[in-house]
């Protein structure tokens, strides 16, 4: 078991599931845990649980609504107002909606919390993890060698659950492997996982998609413990160099869907998800100062 002690790991829907066994898993190998998750459901308790069983008190429920970007942005603030350095971040929060909501923002749901939420929160916490030589590590799926960056990508038209939840899965790798393009041989490693199909809550409800992702739970689901251990092995083992933007599953790289390595797909994302976020010159000074510096070291 990796020891983590000294370390600060911030996970994203940390309240249940995979989330809460990354959590767990980070805890029991001494890392202090900042369990993210909404308001209201089982994170608080789920923390309590960590300070019980490690001894650390300095676990800490922060809770916010990802799907918002004004909360994703307080979140943030409030992790760079108290940690300096912040050595993993697990963007590990998402959910499969079988018919078609819309963001705060006004944005489909399925991209603005699986895809654009981790993007940002990546974004602004670039700086504590760039002090700490940190990680960052994004739930995926290989769902994604299905899935298609619409020309809609809020699918206003024709809604479809398991596109929505395809496109935003193939979200999460564009943007890991343009986020790692951009950050050559820096000290913020980037890394996407595919945990395999684990035994969660989601799936939960009654439609024909939900049913279907019920059974294959049942007939070759692994327990959520079994899906964090990839996440574990990318938080605190040594990695191979270069391996900046790769997909990993059973503790081991794995080749990306084709999909996924199109490099004009990846750029038309960026862009689109620059638009939706907002981003401002200050929110992008850290990774245009971290990209200048990896340039500049690789010269």
């Amino acid at each position: 078991m990796t020891d983590l002690r000294g370390r600060v790991v911030l996970v994203t829907g940390a309240s249940s599931g995979l989330g809460r066994a990354v959590a767990a898993g980070v805890a029991a190998r001494g890392a202090t845990v900042l369990a993210v998750s909404r308001a209201g459901g089982e994170g608080e308790r789920s923390v309590d649980e960590l300070r019980r069983s490690t001894g650390n008190e300095r676990h800490d429920f922060l809770p916010a609504d990802l799907s918002a970007q004004t909360e994703v942005r307080a979140l943030a603030a409030r992790v760079r107002a108290r940690h300096e350095r912040l050595d993993g971040l697990v963007n590990n929060a998402g959910g499969f909606f079988p018919r078609r909501r819309e963001s705060v923002d006004g944005f489909e749901m399925t991209f603005a919390l699986d895809h654009l939420a981790g993007m940002l929160l990546t974004l602004l916490l670039l700086e504590p993890l760039a002090a700490a030589g940190g990680r960052v590590v994004t739930t995926a799926s290989l769902s994604a060698r299905w899935g298609r960056l619409h020309r809609d990508v809020d699918l206003h038209r024709g809604y479809n659950g398991f596109f929505a939840y395809a496109q935003a899965k193939l979200a999460n790798l564009l943007f890991t492997v343009e986020l790692g393009r951009r950050l050559p041989r820096s000290t913020v490693a980037v890394h996407a996982f595919d945990p395999g199909v684990v035994r969660t809550a989601i799936g939960s409800g009654h439609s024909f998609l939900e049913l279907c992702i019920r059974v294959a739970q049942a007939g070759f689901g692994v327990e959520p413990e079994v899906g964090a251990r990839t996440a574990l092995v990318l938080l605190g083992e040594a990695l191979p160099a270069g391996a900046n933007g790769g997909l990993w599953r059973d503790g081991a790289r794995m080749p990306l869907p084709r999909v996924a390595r199109d490099p004009r797909l990846a750029a038309r994302l960026w862009d689109v998800s620059v638009e939706r976020l907002a981003l401002t010159d200050e929110e992008l000074a850290p990774l245009r100062r971290l990209s200048a510096a990896a340039a500049g070291a690789g010269s």
